[in-house]
């Protein structure tokens, strides 16, 4: 197992390698990964950490998927600033989203069934003096000092509070709890969390002298160097009502092909041979864009299944005109066409006048002339009448779909 997650350009940094890698490829062990609720979805990034956990699970290992209820509450370090504490009924109504997204992703039945549970039933009941004096003595200030997102946030203008200095020992207790009432001896999370991930390994060996692991994941940014998963400010999320299937899918689609082949070993389950094969396909052909749309179709449909992913394929191609619009399902037409300039018009508005409203020509007599030339499409459907309008044309739910030429696309809803 250490291998294939080697391979695969998983292991950012760990403690003992040697001692890490014998109990990934001996016995079963125990292991667990922390989502925090500060959204009501997890995201890309989250998505690393959620496969590794499958990876685990697949080759024998039992998961511990922990939501954190009461960290989520406090919000780890920032590099610049204060994070905004979110009201309580707000984080858990989170829990319950994020632990159902969760449940997608791993197996509860079997013989390595895994877990979730919740850093609040242990927290809650915990009072300040205990926590002091059980916990707290574990740890020393000078280190706490020298974690790089500690570091980090005293050398900010804003500085950092009490409550965000705390949070790496709550995340030490976690790792402690779960290593007492599970035999947990293995946490894994993002590289940029090692500092807690380490509180907790340091605690364990302080106050049991036994000693566990951690892995930390590489933070996946593209060739360029720009963080990946984020576009303007953006998330991606694994939420179908926040990020649409067909925006995840287009997503995926849209990979550099100098990103495509590490992508598809983090984010996929095909084999070296298959990407072998992709990346050979690259090299010699990447107008095809094989692999890109490899990547895309794998992981949509591991996300928001089969069906919702060959829906967004198939509004792709109607979009472009190699299939019927009318045939495609209301909501998915509308995610596609979140992705376009879209414009809200009366049904008596006339086509000719929408291509000017969405900006598909700049003038009416650019449309008149784009219309004689027959490089207007409604719907698919060549543009050969000058008269008709919005209404006359709209699809179901109201929807319009123009296009000019082959590429230049925009969308309208009647009202």
């Amino acid at each position: 197992m250490w291998d294939e997650l080697t391979w695969r350009g998983l292991i950012h940094v760990s403690t003992d390698e040697a001692e890490l890698k014998a109990a990934l490829d001996g016995e079963p062990i125990t292991f667990y990964c922390g989502f925090d609720p500060t959204a009501a979805s997890l995201h890309l990034g989250n998505l690393v950490q959620l496969l590794v956990m499958r990876r685990l699970q697949l080759a024998g290992h039992h998961p511990l998927a922990l939501v954190g209820g009461s960290t989520g509450l406090i919000g780890d370090p920032r590099p610049t600033a204060e994070r905004t504490l979110t009201p309580r009924e707000t984080v858990s109504e989170w829990v319950g989203y994020l632990q159902g997204q969760i449940s997608r992703f791993l197996s509860f039945e079997g013989e390595n069934t895994a877990r979730l549970v919740n850093n609040l039933d242990w927290t809650a009941p915990l009072s300040a003096i205990d926590f002091l004096r059980d916990i707290g003595k574990y740890f020393r200030v000078g280190t706490m000092l020298k974690k790089d997102a500690v570091s980090a946030r005293l050398n900010s203008d804003a500085g950092i509070s009490y409550t965000e200095f705390s949070y790496q020992i709550l995340q030490g207790l976690d790792y402690l709890e779960l290593f007492r009432s599970y035999g947990c001896v293995l946490q894994t999370g993002g590289s940029d969390q090692w500092g807690n991930l380490t509180s907790g390994t340091d605690l364990i060996r302080r106050a049991e002298q036994s000693t566990v692991h951690a892995i930390g994941t590489p933070l996946i940014t593209n060739s360029d160097g720009t963080k990946f998963g984020k576009s303007e400010g953006n998330a991606v999320w694994l939420d179908g009502q926040l990020t649409s299937p067909y925006a995840f899918y287009q997503f995926w689609l849209n990979t550099d092909d100098a990103d495509v082949i590490e992508r598809l070993k983090i984010f996929t389950f095909l084999t070296r041979a298959e990407l072998e094969q992709l990346e050979a396909a690259v090299a010699a052909e990447p107008f095809r864009r094989e692999a890109q749309r490899t990547l895309a179709y794998e992981v949509t449909a591991l996300v928001h299944g089969t069906e919702a992913t060959d829906a967004a394929i198939a509004a792709a191609a109607a979009l472009f005109g190699q299939g019927d619009l009318a045939q495609l399902p209301e909501i998915t037409l509308r995610q596609a066409l979140s992705e376009l300039t879209t414009v809200e018009v009366s049904a008596s508005t006339s086509l000719l006048q929408l291509m000017v409203e969405t900006h598909l020509v700049a003038s009416m007599s650019e449309a008149r002339r784009a219309l004689a030339q027959g490089g207007i499409y409604v719907n698919n459907v060549k543009l050969d009448d000058d008269q008709l309008s919005a209404g006359d044309a709209a699809l179901a739910g109201g929807i319009v779909v123009l296009r000019r030429g082959k590429k230049a696309l925009a969308g309208a809803f009647v009202r």
